[in-house]
């Protein structure tokens, strides 16, 4: 399959950067969907539910800058989740959307609880993919730990296969199709024709300096307050990012929450399966 990129150009505290995004369905269909992914992963993780959502949606998939085919930042520091609010609502202003909906794994769902909870925000639903109003130190140290290691190079993609499965076991039971495409999506060819991670290692930068023991939980209850749309949370049962003490807890706070607890995966559920693209689909259509 051919895929066609836009990209538009986003400013930084030192200059501008690119980034790219995809785009599915009818463009004057006024139903939006923007698909955010994780912080290692790129719009290409959502190739699957788009081609099912398509019928219904105008299906937006950005590369967060870093990733994919969107820029690397010159000056890494910049990497984070402020610049990458700053950049999606430059890709909503840019498409001139006034009413979305929303649909975030991790991080993809941290930045848009960032964007739902701003005085007249575009979100109108928001679907967060195993992530919540608190993440435990001890997930950000595994994080942070995998993201300063020194990113590997594969001489052949067999072996990249087999590091995706090893890397994002806990994406679920996926089949083989499933890892083959999820190992194609995560690698680009080196000029020494290897295959190498396609995100800039420096995004690792927010992690690096923080001691084993030194790491903090992130508490995001302020923002969670503020968020009054309708939301969809996935839980991978497995997961050790969104545990369910901070699901009862958001229960509590919020009068339009649904919860889905998705079996056999942990963080985060790789919304490949008909089933689990079933269920949004449903939830959207609801």
């Amino acid at each position: 399959m051919n895929k066609h990129y836009h990209k538009i150009t986003c400013q930084n505290p030192e200059g501008t950067h690119k980034i790219a995004y995809q785009e599915w369905g009818n463009p004057k269909n006024e139903k939006v969907l923007i698909c955010v992914h994780g912080l290692t992963r790129n719009s290409q993780d959502f190739d699957d539910l788009a081609q099912v959502l398509k019928q219904d949606y105008r299906v937006i998939c950005p590369d967060i800058v870093g990733r994919g085919k969107s820029d690397y930042l010159i000056n890494p520091n910049y990497y984070g989740i402020p610049l990458y609010v700053a950049d999606l609502l430059t890709l909503i202003n840019h498409l001139q959307l006034t009413s979305i909906d929303w649909l975030g794994t991790s991080m993809g769902g941290l930045i848009g609880m960032s964007i739902a909870c701003i005085e007249n925000t575009p979100i109108k639903r928001l679907i967060l993919n195993d992530v919540g109003a608190y993440i435990p130190a001890t997930a950000i140290q595994r994080i942070g730990e995998y993201l300063c290691q020194k990113q590997p190079i594969f001489d052949n993609f067999q072996q990249v296969k087999e590091y995706v499965k090893k890397v994002y076991s806990s994406f679920g039971n996926l089949t083989e199709n499933q890892w083959e495409k999820l190992a194609k999506y995560s690698v680009e060819l080196s000029d020494h024709n290897q295959y190498k991670l396609n995100y800039d290692p420096a995004i690792s930068t927010a992690f690096q300096g923080l001691k084993s023991g030194e790491f903090q939980p992130i508490d995001l209850w302020q923002i969670w307050d503020l968020i009054h749309c309708p939301v969809l949370l996935l839980h991978g049962e497995n997961s050790d990012l969104l545990l369910s003490e901070t699901i009862t807890k958001m229960q509590e706070n919020h009068d339009n929450l649904e919860v889905k607890h998705l079996k056999n995966c942990g963080h985060a559920p790789a919304l490949m399966s008909l089933d689990q693209i079933n269920l949004i689909q449903t939830w959207l259509n609801s």
